[in-house]
């Protein structure tokens, strides 16, 4: 059992992208890397051998706060963990909950403590503290767990988000207190990964991602962002944090977004990102490809006998074409499900790939800017 491993391949020479590599026990993951989000274990519409084999995933995301309450760590447990479980065997990385206290705000309540929740499936109480986070996600067994936070919504007052921000990292210190105290699941390594915050406040951020690098912690992770506010705050705060967070240390941006903020993303430093975008938009008909983005259940596409994508080299993209996604989404069909989110993911793989190929080529900066303005358009 080794604990992660980062290392730098290749800069960028006109901004701040970097081309790496992390090495877990499970495998290796290039960065930069997008990571396809599948909350209960399983990312929607698409099985484990399409992540493998058409979208070329490295590593995926379970959720702490859903496997708890389905199917729970004692199954898990039995199982030997999420990777036996689901049948993935690359790298896993589990978000803590601390995104929950934010977006099921109706259902919880925050204390010192940690944060009583009441189960949106059957009314049960839980207290997540940030002791029992780590021993959840020890045993869900994935290679990457996520420290407990709490993600101030945007705009919140100052107030609010520096006692947030404070309360953060006192359950930061407990979390790395309780993940020094258990010993790694399964005969692999587990690696524990601390979450900036501070909301879009200068000083905030600054002391949060200062606090954050001084843990020297296997890898870091920028939270409290794409919650609403506008993409160039958005962007201030990552480049923010980037230039405090160690260099020699992989770099997550929390929950974003689309293909053009992950592009700016990089360009600022970020390494690892992860959204349901690219899943959810595309179960809607909202289509990510290399030329734009297609609202596939337009008339437009009913007689566009053209494949899919045939800008990405992947067999669905290339074997289907518009007319018949279309029919299958006005038909309510579930097939359009799995292909318009296999499409999606295979997208956001290969334009990742593709930046890793341009930052050691030393053509990034000019592929972006070309990139971004494509990928806007609305075709």
């Amino acid at each position: 059992m080794a604990q992660l491993n980062f290392k730098v391949e290749s800069k960028d020479k006109n901004s701040k992208a970097r081309a790496g590599k992390i090495v877990t026990d499970h495998g290796e993951i290039l960065t930069p890397i997008f990571m396809p989000v599948g909350t209960i274990g399983s990312v929607k519409a698409v099985t484990q051998q399409q992540l493998h084999a058409d979208i070329h995933a490295q590593i995926i995301l379970g959720n702490t706060y859903h496997l708890y309450l389905r199917p729970g760590t004692d199954v898990l447990e039995a199982a030997g963990g999420l990777h036996m479980f689901n049948g993935w065997h690359k790298p896993l990385l589990t978000d803590s909950g601390g995104y929950q206290v934010f977006s099921l705000a109706a259902n919880r309540k925050i204390k010192e403590e940690g944060v009583m929740f009441q189960s949106h499936i059957d009314g049960s109480k839980h207290l997540f503290s940030p002791e029992k986070v780590m021993d959840i996600q020890r045993s869900i067994g994935a290679d990457i767990i996520m420290a407990f936070d709490e993600c101030p919504p945007y705009p919140s007052e100052y107030a609010y988000v520096k006692k947030s921000m404070e309360l953060t990292h006192r359950w930061l210190d407990r979390c790395i207190t309780q993940f020094d105290a258990t010993p790694d699941k399964y005969g692999y390594s587990q690696n524990l990964f601390p979450i900036v915050q501070g909301g879009t406040f200068k000083d905030l951020r600054i002391a949060s991602a200062s606090y954050i690098a001084s843990k020297n912690s296997a890898g870091n992770a920028i939270g409290g962002l794409s919650v609403g506010e506008p993409e160039e705050m958005m962007y201030e705060f990552t480049e923010m944090c980037c230039d405090i967070l160690p260099a020699d240390k992989p770099r997550y941006l929390m929950g974003v977004g689309t293909p053009w903020n992950i592009l700016e993303g990089i360009s600022l430093g970020v390494d690892m990102f992860d959204c349901v975008m690219p899943t959810r938009n595309g179960r809607n008909g909202m289509l990510f490809t290399s030329k734009g983005v297609i609202n596939i259940r337009n008339k437009k596409w009913e007689k566009d006998f053209s494949v899919i994508d045939d800008g990405i080299p992947n067999e669905i993209s290339n074997y289907y074409s518009k007319a018949y996604l279309r029919h299958l989404f006005i038909s309510n069909e579930i097939l359009a499900l799995q292909i318009a989110s296999i499409q999606n993911l295979s997208f956001y793989l290969w334009l990742v790939g593709e930046a890793r190929n341009r930052i050691i080529s030393g053509s990034f900066s000019s592929w972006k800017m070309e990139m971004v303005a494509i990928l806007k358009q609305r075709l």
